[in-house]
C-alpha cells in the first residue's frame, strides 16, 4: 500500500523528505525507472550527483523525478511568474495634469504612468481644464498635453486619440509590446533630458497661453 498522507502544496519534498515508501521514478531526461523503493531512488539520483524530488504527491504511486534541485525551482518560478503574467488583469488607470502643474509635479506623474505601463495597464491622461482655460485655442492645449506625453520614455503607443472631454481634453495609452522596456537607468536618463526640455519650452507656453486668451 503506497503512502496516502497528505502533502503541503507548497512544500518541495526531496530525498529522505518524501514519505512514501515507493515513487514512480523519472530520470532526468524523461527516462522511467519504474517503481522502486524510495531508498533505491535515492541511491540512484546520488549515484548522478543530483537529488530525487516529488513532482506529483497524488498519483499512485507518487512521481518522483531525478534532477538538480537548484534548476527545478528555477523552472518553477519561472512557471509562476508565466502564469502571473497570463492572469494578470488590465486596468485603465488615470492621470490628470493642469496647464498650471509645476515640472516637479509632472515628472512625479510621468513616473506613475511609467510604472502602470510597465505593469501592462491602460492610462488615461486627462488636462483638466478650469475657468479661461476652457476658451483656449484647441491646437495650442492638444499641444500642452503632447509635451507632457514626451516625458513618458516608455514605448507607447495611442488607444484613444486626444479629444475632448467633460474635464478639458484627454487620451488613452498603452505600452507597444513590440518594442523592448527600457532599462531603470534609461528611464532615469530620459526623464532628465525631458525635465531640461520642459523647462526650455517653459517661458515659451507662458507667452503662447497669455496670447491666446
Amino acid at each position: 500500500m503506497y503512502n496516502q498522507r497528505k502533502e503541503d502544496p507548497n512544500k518541495i519534498y526531496i530525498n529522505e523528505e518524501i514519505r512514501a515508501h515507493e515513487v514512480r521514478a523519472m530520470g532526468p531526461d524523461g527516462e522511467n525507472y519504474g517503481v522502486l523503493k524510495k531508498r533505491e531512488a535515492i541511491e540512484k539520483a546520488r549515484e548522478m550527483g543530483l537529488d530525487l524530488i516529488l513532482v506529483s504527491a497524488k498519483a499512485v504511486p507518487p512521481v518522483a523525478k531525478i534532477m538538480d534541485y537548484g534548476k527545478f525551482t528555477y523552472e518553477q518560478k519561472k512557471k509562476a511568474k508565466e502564469i502571473k503574467a497570463k492572469s494578470h488583469i488590465t486596468e485603465t488607470k488615470n492621470v490628470q495634469v493642469k496647464i498650471g502643474t509645476g515640472e516637479h509635479d509632472k515628472e512625479l506623474k510621468a513616473k506613475r504612468i511609467i510604472e502602470w505601463l510597465l505593469e501592462g495597464h491602460r492610462v488615461k491622461v486627462d488636462l483638466f481644464l478650469w475657468g479661461r482655460y476652457k476658451y483656449m485655442d484647441k491646437t495650442f492645449l492638444t499641444k500642452r498635453l503632447e509635451l507632457f506625453l514626451e516625458m513618458v520614455p516608455v514605448p507607447f503607443k495611442i488607444a484613444d486619440s486626444i479629444k475632448k472631454s467633460p474635464k478639458g481634453f484627454s487620451c488613452t495609452i498603452e505600452r507597444d509590446k513590440t518594442k523592448p522596456a527600457p532599462t531603470s537607468e534609461e528611464i532615469d536618463a530620459a526623464l532628465e533630458v525631458m525635465k531640461r526640455k520642459a523647462k526650455e519650452h517653459t517661458k515659451k507656453e507662458t507667452v503662447e497661453a497669455d496670447t491666446n486668451e
